[in-house]
């Protein structure tokens, strides 16, 4: 199978290519670098031993990204690209929206022109909010807290449009959780630009020495320790999630949406503590401002996943750490 990776050079769809490359898939990768490295794609394909096409373009250049979709007639999609930082989306939110909306409306575009019917997207489990409880189930109300999160949930409500307006499509939204962690070689992780959004990165340049201590966004929400909880998910897993998704869809049409997480919260003081202990080293940390945008708790239920998909986080929080550890160590400086 032929599939093209939108944002392949980023931290998750540089992990996905990983997968589908020693799956046996060819991959053709677009990624507009302004977030990522390159040198991720040159380490995947040193890890594989194969190789993929790289084309250097924006989602927004509508007339270079259809080229490329018309000269590599992919068999599928996999859409990662988009600015993806909760924060940034409250402060910039024009810019989230242009970026987000506009690019995904030229891939479909493209799509539809050049009759490419199979789709994965990464979706976020922002689409949900603040939710009454836990664990969240697809079927919660959406209802998102934060301009990054409804550009999210439009989205999946243009996929929606499109296929109900198409039903020779099969489509695949994924609303991760919190994807932490690396490859267990150590060669490709997460290597944010500037100050870290995310919280294993950050903790990360602390014990690196590239940041003096961890900021924890708010102690007061209403939670175990007064810090915020999330269902934090091994990368490894979760590209472990799509392609179980691309072969859903090739044997079974149509339009699903799945959680794709652990099923288990951990706050933002017990996964510091999860890191002392896999590294023996001790982490200064200082409570700061709730972040903008940010919701007390959030944990899935992903039984739907396991029963349709038969998908199952292997990974543990102790794995996580120990795998985002050994990337960073290895990369003090990242790529």
């Amino acid at each position: 199978m032929i599939v093209f990776v939108t944002g392949g050079a980023g931290y998750i769809g540089s992990h996905a290519c990983l997968a589908l490359l020693e799956a046996g898939h060819e991959v053709v990768v677009v990624d507009n670098l302004s977030n990522s490295k390159e040198e991720s794609l040159r380490r995947m394909q040193d890890i594989t031993g194969k190789s993929l096409k790289f084309h250097e373009i924006d989602l927004l250049d509508a007339e270079a990204l259809d080229r490329v979709v018309e000269e590599s007639k992919p068999d599928a999609v996999i859409h990662f690209a988009g600015y993806k930082a909760v924060g940034e989306s409250v402060e910039k939110p024009l810019m989230y929206w242009d970026n987000n909306i506009t690019g995904t409306i030229n891939l479909l575009r493209s799509m539809r022109r050049h009759d490419v019917k199979v789709l994965v997207f990464s979706s976020s489990a922002t689409v949900y909010g603040e939710s009454d409880r836990v664990p969240i189930t697809e079927d919660f109300p959406l209802k998102p807290y934060s301009p990054y999160g409804w550009t999210k949930f439009t989205i999946e409500q243009m996929l929606r449009d499109q296929y109900h307006a198409n039903d020779d499509m099969s489509i695949v939204m994924l609303r991760y959780f919190n994807p932490v962690g690396a490859h267990p070689s150590g060669r490709i992780g997460e290597d944010p630009n500037g100050m870290p959004n995310n919280l294993f990165p950050f903790i990360s340049q602390v014990m690196i020495g590239r940041r003096p201590e961890l900021r924890i966004f708010g102690n007061d929400y209403p939670t175990p320790d007064g810090t915020g909880v999330r269902d934090y998910i091994h990368v490894m897993d979760l590209v472990d999630g799509h392609l179980v998704a691309l072969e859903k869809l090739h044997d079974n049409p149509g339009l699903y949406t799945y959680n794709l997480g652990t099923g288990k919260g951990c706050s933002v003081l017990e996964t510091l503590h999860a890191f002392e202990n896999v590294t023996g080293k001790t982490i200064p940390y200082r409570i700061v401002d709730r972040r903008p945008g940010d919701v007390a708790t959030s944990y899935s239920d992903c039984s739907k996943a396991l029963n349709e998909l038969h998908w199952k986080a292997k990974h543990d929080l102790i794995d996580m750490c120990a795998d985002s550890w050994r990337w960073q160590s290895m990369n003090p400086e990242g790529y």
